[in-house]
């Protein structure tokens, strides 16, 4: 292990999340996913409504692609919708159309509220760069450039594999390994020299399948035993933990 970083020694590339791990984002798209969800529960089986809980978040959606989300939250409470389109208006009753209204009010709410960065981590990248290691962000939002931008991270990153070029490529979504993967092969390292950063379930188990060198995942709301379970290395509160140089 290096002493400065908390990585092994073969690791070359650090490979991060944007919600949760860079970013404060992570809150404010649960509680998009909430109020998009209770609206659509509430006009579907009226006041008597399960509404769409914390483990929902944590099991269905956190780390997915927002069309994956609305698909296997649904399929969890034996709903079935149509498809639609990427096209859809936020008002239409398709998977696409509920998944434009949650980025519809995540986008209001990020206007309205702003963007805040983890400070661990932005320290945590200045010394993994420091130190010669190339980073990238991965994150399955297609809003992932806007958001370093409005933090002044985004030279922070010398690849960006977020929801947009997934799209253009054509990349499963976490938790398939297939945006870190390109992470990686678009920082010309292999898998088991980098190093992923991850706060949600759907990108540990990304991170096991990928065969990636380390997995560290960062604990913001108490689910430690849960990112052990399901592939993390060593799990943080903060980047900072990992070295005290950092």
């Amino acid at each position: 292990m290096t002493t400065q970083l908390g990585l092994p020694d073969t690791i070359q590339a650090c490979l991060f999340d944007l919600d949760g791990v860079v970013t404060r984002t992570a809150v404010v798209h649960a509680a998009a996913w909430k109020e998009m969800f209770d609206a659509f529960l509430r006009a579907r089986d009226g006041d008597s409504f399960r509404p769409f809980g914390d483990d929902d978040y944590d099991q269905y959606v956190d780390g997915r692609p927002r069309a994956d989300g609305v698909r296997s939250f649904l399929a969890s409470r034996n709903i079935e919708l149509p498809e639609g389109g990427p096209d859809d208006p936020p008002d239409a009753e398709t998977v696409h159309g509920l998944g434009n209204r949650k980025n519809e009010l995540l986008l209001e709410k990020i206007r309205t509220d702003g963007v805040e960065a983890y400070e661990g981590t932005l320290r945590y990248l200045d010394a993994v760069r420091a130190r010669g290691l190339r980073t990238a962000i991965v994150s399955s939002s297609a809003n992932t450039r806007d958001v370093l931008r409005s933090i002044h991270a985004e030279d922070l990153f010398d690849v960006r594999i977020d929801g947009v070029v997934a799209a253009e490529r054509g990349l499963p979504g976490k938790p398939n390994p297939d945006t870190f993967l390109a992470a990686a092969r678009d920082l010309g390292v292999e898998p088991s020299r980098a190093a992923v950063f991850e706060d949600a379930l759907a990108g540990m188990d990304a991170g096991r399948s990928g065969h990636f060198g380390y997995v560290v995942g960062v604990d913001r709301v108490g689910q430690t035993d849960a990112l052990y379970a399901h592939g993390a290395d060593i799990v943080v509160k903060d980047l900072a933990e990992l070295g005290a140089q950092a």
